[in-house]
């Protein structure tokens, strides 16, 4: 049977339960996911007392939590909560009642616990070697700063996204006095943190309020890529989804697509914290990671058990995963990568063409993917693996890199290419252009010489004749099948290079 592992993430604005599948000790799929609006916050009274309403509502979403809980039949549900509770001077009593009424012991995160976690998720979902994150819940934001994927300093503020709308606003959206007031406030308290001030490094956010954020943005642009993980906007995008949001009406602001209705009376307080953030760090990127506080602790517990883990590749991580799930043959990508790297050194030697050293990069994760979609459908492998690779959440890479993979790992020929490329012309330049037809005809000629994935290519030499692209290829065995499929898979380099390719076929000796 494969392993559940249940959370229950009790926060200030909602209470969500999340149940993971264990893949294997290492790596989690969330099958599972209950999100209640309970809004924690609005119960804490003026002696920062959980009133009974709301110790009563925070029992009652438990116990509807539970009933599914013991659905799954979960052994162990690891039962956190946030700033509320932590903040509430009946915390014990509340512990108390919880442990009584209901199936789970709640365990009350410490500022530094909360900012933590947060950071472990940033490092282990993102590739990102120096940044800040921040997580603006309801009744808290956390920051921390990490250096070398390090953490080096935290600090959790007392305000989040809930608590700055009931201090400061009357109604449903702040007016534009009241705007100002919680900008002032907000400055106040970043510019009490001197490591904070002109860092100048990526802002990476998590959590409910940056996802509705870049969702917003995605939608006012038309963005043509799914998924928000690792999205990237500035500081002039952040502006802008603020000027479009408080421009509207709360009715409007509650039809937005992209954000959640329940975010749209702390959607403002929240975007004027990031804008704020970005001015007094003076960084230029804002990026968004999709795995938060509740993947953090999960790899923390990992990281207890394997401790390498911490140091481990999150790309190649992903990249191992997606080889997993799509059972490709990883004798075969050894191979088409050995192969792919002496053709693409070999024609960056002979050819003046758009091809830089840092590309082999691209090229080698191209491999390990190249066709997946196969699994899917063979006829269609092509389109199901542009597909599957654009739009799919894959851990270390940004949305262009993201997109990069997917082209060249799902070549077939320069005009499936022009089809796949044509909504994102605007991304990239000339060469950029140039460079990805060409990789994605090297990959599509080198796996033509394993066609029977028996490994009968041992070396390969290009010198160049008249004009034309002469390749010795030495095979150990009968290369009958990879001489017919060279022969016409050639076309594809010929195209990109535009020069015809001679192919000579022996064996070794």
């Amino acid at each position: 049977m494969k392993q559940k592992y249940g959370m229950i993430d009790i926060g200030s604005n909602t209470m969500r339960l999340v149940i993971y599948e264990l893949k294997n000790e290492k790596s989690i799929r969330q099958i599972e996911n209950v999100k209640v609006v309970a809004r924690l916050r609005n119960y804490l009274d003026h002696h920062n007392m959980l009133t009974d309403e709301g110790i009563e509502v925070l029992v009652n979403t438990l116990k509807s939590f539970q009933v599914i809980t013991r659905h799954h039949t979960l052994e162990k549900v690891n039962c956190m909560a946030t700033a509320t509770i932590r903040q509430a001077k009946n915390k014990q009593t509340i512990m108390d009642i919880v442990a009584k009424e209901t199936d789970f012991t709640m365990n009350v995160f410490s500022e530094y616990e909360e900012a933590y976690y947060g950071f472990l998720a940033v490092i282990h979902s993102t590739s990102i070697q120096e940044g800040i994150t921040i997580d603006i819940g309801g009744g808290s934001t956390e920051v921390t700063y990490f250096r070398n994927r390090e953490l080096v300093e935290y600090h959790s503020f007392p305000f989040g996204a809930l608590s700055l709308k009931l201090q400061f606003v009357k109604d449903n959206i702040p007016t534009l006095k009241e705007r100002e007031q919680i900008k002032a406030f907000i400055l106040s308290q970043f510019q009490s943190l001197p490591w904070l001030k002109h860092i100048n490094v990526p802002i990476v956010a998590i959590g409910g309020s940056a996802r509705n954020m870049v969702q917003l943005h995605q939608s006012f642009t038309q963005y043509p890529l799914a998924g928000v993980h690792q999205y990237e906007m500035s500081y002039e995008d952040i502006c802008y989804v603020q000027e479009k949001v408080e421009a509207l009406t709360y009715q409007e602001i509650q039809k937005l697509e992209g954000l959640s209705k329940d975010r749209a009376d702390t959607i403002v307080p929240a975007i004027q914290v990031f804008n704020t953030l970005c001015q007094v760090t003076d960084s230029k990127q804002f990026i968004l990671s999709r795995k938060g506080l509740r993947e953090g602790v999960f790899f923390g517990e990992i990281i207890k058990r394997h401790p390498e883990t911490l140091r481990s590749d999150v790309l190649e991580k992903s990249l191992r995963e997606l080889m997993e799930d799509f059972e490709i043959n990883s004798e075969h990508v050894k191979q088409i990568h050995k192969l792919s790297q002496i053709v693409f050194q070999q024609i960056r030697e002979h050819y003046s063409t758009c091809l830089h050293e840092e590309d082999v990069k691209l090229l080698e994760r191209a491999a390990k993917v190249f066709h997946l979609g196969e699994y899917i459908d063979s006829e269609s492998s092509s389109q199901h693996t542009f597909y599957l690779l654009a739009n799919r959440t894959i851990d270390g890479l940004n949305h262009k890199e993201r997109l990069k993979l997917a082209l060249v790992a799902s070549y077939k020929g320069k005009s499936a290419f022009k089809q796949y490329i044509e909504p994102f012309k605007g991304w990239f330049h000339k060469e950029e252009y140039k460079k990805l037809l060409m990789l994605g005809a090297i990959l599509k000629f080198t796996h033509s010489l394993n066609a029977t994935k028996r490994d009968v290519v041992d070396h390969l030499k290009i010198t160049v004749r008249d004009g034309e692209l002469c390749m010795s290829i030495m095979c150990n065995s009968d290369y009958r099948a990879e001489e017919y499929q060279a022969e016409k898979q050639k076309k594809h380099l010929e195209k990109v290079l535009k020069v015809p390719v001679d192919l000579q076929f022996s064996l070794t000796l």
